[in-house]
């Protein structure tokens, strides 16, 4: 338990850090495709008979330098390559998993991972990866900022927009291969986006945003892992559904919509005023 909550920590923080990137650029979708290419990586290392770890490294990074160039040389809105890998890996990890000889147990593993048996490898991966995430960052906000504002602007101004844009890419293909045995290839999606939507909804400020998804990610790995030890659940399942609560409830509360009826309200009031 005390190896799954230090993981549940790291791989909050990672996560909800790079589904901020995610969720501002409006490239939520990218988070399925490299994690079904993480998978598909860890089953090739699973038949091949070399480490899981470094078949999905390999897979979900490849996936990742392939999105940038094809969005920007195909001049294609990013949802369309990442549709193209997304579909091109699912194919293969159910290829690779109609070869592997005998039971599929340690292939569901990977699918769906399992954060009470993560090892010391898996801390130390868990560990190097957040603080990478954290450091560039940290280190790269303003340019970060700019490029999510908008990549042009950001070139305009001599920001090197494409080479930051490809940086959180491959930080992506990063985090998801290094919570994949915690997590799960499925699951890892739902705890990028979740957190960062949900810390969306309560603020416009950046720094803010960076902050509460990394609390709402710790907070659903930690109340996941509780709520599976007290009810015999799946750990990784349950942690993606206690995202997914927390999603709902800022969205409840945030002070967006208020914001948003007001201005529909004000609009129809306007539009009445002129047809009058």
């Amino acid at each position: 338990m005390h190896n799954a909550f230090l993981a549940g920590l790291l791989g909050g923080v990672a996560c909800s850090l790079i589904g901020v990137l995610v969720v501002t650029m409006h490239i939520s979708f990218i988070g399925v495709a490299i994690s079904h290419a993480a998978f598909a990586g860890a089953l090739l290392g699973t038949l091949l008979g070399f480490s899981p770890v470094a078949g999905a490294s390999a897979f979900s990074l490849a996936a990742a330098s392939i999105i940038g160039p094809v969005a920007d040389r195909g001049e294609f809105n990013p949802d369309t390559p990442i549709g193209i890998i997304f579909s091109v890996m699912i194919g293969l990890a159910f290829l690779f998993m109609g070869l592997l000889p005998g039971p599929k147990t340690e292939a569901l593993e990977i699918l769906w991972g399992s954060i009470l048996t993560v090892g010391e490898n898996d801390l130390v991966l868990l560990g190097v990866v957040c603080a990478l995430v954290v450091g560039a960052v940290t280190l790269f906000f303003k340019e970060i900022q700019a490029v999510i504002f908008q990549r042009e602007v950001a070139l305009a101004v001599g920001i090197p927009a494409h080479l930051v844009f490809y940086g959180m890419l491959f930080l992506t293909g990063l985090v998801i291969t290094a919570s994949l045995r915690s997590i799960g290839g499925i699951l890892i999606f739902n705890l990028i986006v979740n957190p960062a939507a949900a810390a969306y909804q309560l603020t416009y400020s950046l720094k803010k945003l960076f902050a509460l998804a990394g609390l709402f990610g710790v907070c659903s790995c930690w109340a996941g892992l509780v709520l599976s030890y007290l009810f015999n659940l799946p750990s990784g399942a349950t942690i993606a559904l206690v995202a997914a609560v927390v999603f709902v409830v800022c969205s409840i509360i945030s002070p967006k919509r208020k914001v948003k009826k007001w201005r529909c309200e004000r609009f129809v009031g306007e539009s009445s005023d002129l047809l009058q």
